[in-house]
Parts: structure tokens; sequence; C-alpha cells
């Protein structure tokens, strides 16, 4: 597929991408309708397979490749780094950072999942929602209820354990929800924990993507600003050999260090 000769020449040859100047190709109805009918035409040709029970990794990659890309035809522009992270450590990481929209959730595995396969921890209603929950679903996520700590520890404990020994990694985003906020006192622990348990190590990465704003109703639904860059960074892979406080703390300076850096310091909050 020439979406996939995309990926090799253009993602995977490389520790860092930038979106070029020249590709963005805006229709006459501009750039929020470009982007939204991305998005719907997308989710409903994978749902069509996941009802044929052939949304394999495959398929997975495709369509998020398709939406990377779709979103900068639309304006969106990306800047991504650390991508050399990614693969450092050959076997599973725990991917652990900040959760802003819903675009990290549609592109990281285009990012990441050719070259590291990946499932995601994801709340309940996620795989309840008409359209988005099928897909959701059928990508063996992690499910949690986000209402219950103690039983989400021990869901996260069991599933993440079966997922690492299966050799897939896993990207959690240890906050209540998608917030361009970073609420540093909501940052759990879940996902250092988990690394400790399995005793694999922790890729720590920051994003920022409020370029898709969350809606005020429904958080897919939210404004599109192109003038936005997303920004993608992922960090050295590292072993949480304390007792996972000074890990944790780690990983929370390293997101709060990069919103600063790229100008954001006031969407944290301490």
């Amino acid at each position: 597929m020439k979406i996939f000769d995309r990926y090799e020449t253009i993602l995977a040859a490389n520790d860092e991408y930038i979106s070029p100047q020249n590709s963005s190709h805006v229709g006459l109805l501009g750039s929020t309708f470009q982007f939204y009918s991305r998005v719907v035409k997308v989710v409903l040709y994978s749902n069509k397979m996941v009802k044929k029970n052939i949304y394999n990794d495959f398929n997975w990659v495709g369509s998020s490749l398709d939406l990377f890309f779709g979103f900068e035809r639309a304006g969106i522009k990306y800047e991504i780094k650390g991508m050399s992270n990614i693969t450092k450590h050959e076997g599973p990481v725990l991917f652990i950072g900040n959760h802003m929209s819903t675009l990290e959730t549609l592109t990281l595995p285009a990012v990441i999942h050719p070259v590291k396969k990946i499932v995601f921890i994801t709340k309940k209603e996620l795989t309840d929602y008409p359209f988005f929950g099928p897909i959701n679903s059928a990508r063996d996520p992690i499910i949690v209820g986000r209402e219950n700590p103690r039983e989400d520890l021990k869901i996260v404990i069991e599933e993440g354990r079966k997922r690492i020994e299966a050799g897939k990694s896993i990207v959690i985003f240890p906050q209540k929800t998608r917030s361009k906020y970073f609420d540093v006192k909501g940052f759990n622990s879940l996902g250092v924990k988990l690394a400790k348990q399995n005793n694999v190590p922790v890729v720590p990465f920051a994003l920022l993507t409020d370029a898709w704003d969350n809606g005020k109703y429904i958080k897919e639904a939210g404004s599109i600003d192109t003038s936005k860059k997303v920004r993608f960074k992922f960090g050295e892979p590292f072993t949480v050999d304390d007792r996972g406080a000074e890990s944790h703390q780690r990983i929370i300076d390293f997101i709060t260090s990069r919103l600063t850096e790229w100008g954001r310091k006031d969407y944290i909050k301490s």
C-alpha cells in the first residue's frame, strides 16, 4: 500500500518527523470539514473491518496512517521527536504520558505500532461508544472503570502482565480524562507500578495536541485550529529501580519540561 511506503520513507527511517511546508492540501470547504470528513471515513470503514473480523494489526496501522496523513493534508503540522527511543529496548515497554485530545489516540498507532506492538489502557465507557467503541474493543485494550482505583490497579496488573507476556507494549495515560491541562496531582502511578511488577522499562512521552480541542458536550467534536502545531516527544527508556515515587516524578518532570519548552507552561496544574 502506498501509505505504508510513506511510513517507511518518512516516519520509520528517522528519529524525528517535521511536517513539510507543502504537506497541506485544503479543499474549498476548509480544514475543519476536511479533518472531520477524514475521521468519519476512517471510522466507518474501520467498523466494517471489525464486523468482518479483519481489523488486525495491518489494518489498524493502515487506518491510523490514513488519519495521520489525512490530518496533515487538512493543515495539521506535526513535530515528532525522540522516535529512536521507541525501539531502544527490544522487548515490551510501558509508554506513559499525558492525554490532551482524541488526536493522539488515533495517530499514535501509526507512529509506534509498526515497530513495537502496542495496546492501550482505556476507560470502559470508550468501548461502549457508538462507532468508536467497536474499534477500541477490537484492539485488545486493557479496560478500566476509573471509579475504583484499587480495582483498576488489580485489572491493570493482571491484564498488563498478560499483554507483556504476549510481547506487547502498553500505552497508558494516567489521568482521569482528556484535557489540555496537565494535572500533576491527578496523574496516577498505575503505569510505574505495572512496569515495576513486570520488570519492563518505561518510555516517557509528552504531547501537545490542542490543535484538536475537546468539545464542550462531545469531546470528539471540538474545534480544529491548524495554527497550532501537534507535538510528540519520546524520552529515553529507563528502568523502575526505586520504590516508584522517584520514577513517577521523573515522568512528570519530563512532561512538564516539554510543555514549558513548547510555550505551554500555562497548561500545567500543580
